[in-house]
């Protein structure tokens, strides 16, 4: 099966497997990239240069992980604490605000 990419240009889907590899490995690296930002700055600054993709492709596969796995620690916390998961992001926004120094409306 094919899908029109442009113009008369015409790309394969990726089979399940590549999909998946690609998910996996944009999992893997925001999970490097978060976990070297916990660790230190010096292991951040040196991580940077070798899971940080140069590409368009890459940085939309990298953002892409980054988001499920927000999408997991969202589902974590709610199990853990039993707050809704509205609550927890209210507070991330919050958070987020105070390290901006911007004042909170909420």
């Amino acid at each position: 099966m094919t899908h029109q990419h442009s113009g008369a240009e015409r790309q394969p889907w990726p089979t399940a497997g590549a999909a998946a590899d690609t998910v996996a490995s944009a999992m893997q690296r925001a999970i490097g990239l978060l976990t070297a930002s916990l660790d230190s700055a010096d292991l951040e600054a040196r991580a940077l240069p070798l899971l940080m993709p140069s590409d368009a492709d890459g940085m939309a596969d990298l953002i892409a992980g980054l988001h499920l796995i927000s999408r997991l620690v969202i589902r974590e916390l709610r199990e853990a604490t039993g707050e809704p998961s509205e609550v927890t992001l209210q507070r991330l926004a919050i958070m987020a605000e105070h390290l901006r120094g911007m004042p909170s409306n909420g």
